[in-house]
């Protein structure tokens, strides 16, 4: 699984709220950590079903 976030994002921080492990905040924009996302992928999942500007793009 690939997980990116698009310029899109506002830093609302949802995503980091739902899977701390993968999301982190910097800067007021949500930045991915991939070597956490095996094992996290729903919480991934979830993370860019709740963001509320769409901005979390996943691909198998």
């Amino acid at each position: 699984m690939r997980v990116s976030i698009s310029s899109k994002c506002v830093g609302c921080g949802v995503c980091s709220a739902i899977n701390p492990e993968v999301f982190e905040i910097s800067i007021n924009f949500a930045v991915v950590n991939p070597f956490y996302i095996t094992g996290n992928e729903e919480s991934c999942i979830d993370a860019a079903i709740e963001c509320p500007v769409k901005a979390i793009d996943i691909r198998e």
